[in-house]
């Protein structure tokens, strides 16, 4: 198996210890194997969503991140059916969008902020289908 080297800052590395004692994983290697894991399975999720579909893109990210989320988002008016957006504490953001329209269109929008906003958490979350 590969060994590998992640810098991680006290309090996650904290946050990572404690979730392997409740969870009761063997150690943090597991924890990582886990994680990543779902990460993998969330992103072949998206990448499987097709056609016209509606879904809900949640995102939080830094305050300071504003003006970038503002101009990425004017690119996806077309499937931005509505956005809220509120302050939480610790000068943080939370974006909640509703899409509607093309699914490609959905995960472009998830990659690109993803890839431009340090966020502290993303999900897009596809609606069920009649």
């Amino acid at each position: 198996m590969a060994i590998i080297s992640v810098s991680l800052s006290e309090k996650l590395l904290q946050e990572i210890d404690a979730l392997k004692d409740e969870v009761g994983f063997s150690g943090r290697s597991e924890v990582f194997r886990a994680s990543t894991r779902l990460l993998i399975a969330d992103n072949e999720e998206k990448n499987k969503l097709e056609g016209y579909i509606n879904s809900i893109l949640i995102l939080i990210h830094p305050k300071k991140s504003e003006d970038k989320v503002t101009q990425i988002k004017h690119n996806f008016e077309d499937i931005i059916n509505t956005q809220i957006h509120s302050h939480l504490h610790g000068n943080q953001c939370l974006e909640l969008f509703i899409l509607e329209g093309d699914a490609g269109r959905m995960r472009e929008l998830s990659r690109l902020l993803n890839r431009n906003i340090k966020f502290l958490y993303s999900k897009l979350v596809p609606l069920p289908q009649e």
